[in-house]
This record gives structure tokens, sequence and C-alpha cells, in this order.
């Protein structure tokens, strides 16, 4: 990616941390010296009420100030938001996207009607098993460096230590579940 915009939609419900992958990925593309933006669409919805979290990164400053219409990567971390809106409006030809589900990438095709560039990661599974909760933003960030390539994972390692400083087993616990989910991410 040079000289180049990078647009990310990531989708989720209130309480799934979508505002937060989407800081934290900037926050780790801006630690490897890319110009970033990350931030949020939500109101004052209750937990459970969709969200949109939205990142940009570049190596130029990035002078765009609105929400993404045109996404090269849509990432969905509530995999049940793909039957009630429309997850991949203005996604560009061919962009991958990368669904939190315990479905093969082939069910997921089937229900998006996109054939190609689709990865499927149980993010909600990985997170209740390493970190005892359901947060699933952190393995999502795994399979979206693996996916994507956008920064390396030990930058979203960084990212985990520095925004947890002093509180360990959350930094050892989501440094573990983005590992794990940079492994078993599967694509078609």
């Amino acid at each position: 990616m040079e000289n180049e915009l990078l647009e990310i939609r990531f989708h989720g419900r209130g309480g799934q941390g979508v505002k937060t992958a989407a800081l934290l990925l900037a926050e780790a593309a801006f630690e490897t010296g890319k110009e970033v933006q990350g931030f949020a669409d939500y109101g004052p919805e209750r937990a459970g009420a969709p969200v949109a979290g939205f990142t940009r990164i570049s190596d130029k400053k990035v002078t765009i100030h609105s929400f993404i219409e045109s996404p090269d990567i849509v990432v969905i971390i509530d995999g049940t938001l793909i039957d009630s809106i429309p997850v991949l409006e203005g996604l560009k030809k061919d962009g991958p996207v990368i669904v939190n589900t315990t479905l093969p990438p082939e069910k997921i095709a089937n229900k998006l009607k996109k054939k190609t560039n689709i990865h499927t990661i149980d993010a909600t599974g990985i997170s209740l098993d390493i970190l005892k909760r359901d947060f699933p933003n952190a393995p999502v960030l795994g399979a979206v460096v693996k996916v994507t390539g956008i920064v390396p994972l030990d930058a979203i390692e960084r990212v985990f230590t520095k925004k947890f400083a002093g509180r360990d087993e959350i930094i050892k616990g989501n440094i573990a579940a983005a590992k794990r989910a940079y492994e078993e991410v599967k694509s078609i």
C-alpha cells in the first residue's frame, strides 16, 4: 500500500468493541508510520444496536472527514447483521470481507451473494475460550491482519500493551486471542 488510501468499515453491535477495533487498527497503523483516522457512528442506542466503525490508513495525510461509503474492506463483527443491514453496500470490487461466524466461508459467500475474498473466523468462540468474555474485537483484529497484511501482528500486540498498560492478564489474553484468530481464519 504505497500512497494509497485504504478504507475499512466495521459492522457490529453496541458492546462488541466495534469502535475500539477501528481505533486500535488505526493506532497500530500509526505505530508503523502511516497517517490514520479511526472513528465510529453510533447514537444513544443501547448495547445490541447496530454500530459502524471506520478506519482510514494512508501514506499521506488523510483529509477526508466523512463516513466510509465505498470501503476497500468490510469487517462484520456480528454475523447476524448480514440478514438485517446492507453490510456490503459500496464495497469496492473484489474487496475482502471478514466475518465473525462459526459458518464456513462458503456458506457466508452464499448468504452475501459474493463468490470470492470471503474470510471467516469464530472470534466470539476464541474470545469466550481465551478471555472468558464475549469481546470478539481482539480476535477480529488478528483476522484482519492475516487477511490484509495492513499492519504486522506485532503492531497490534504493541497497541494492546499500550492500551491496557498495567493490566497484564488483559494484555496477554488479547494478544493470545489475536494470534489464534490469525492462525484460524478460513478463506475462499
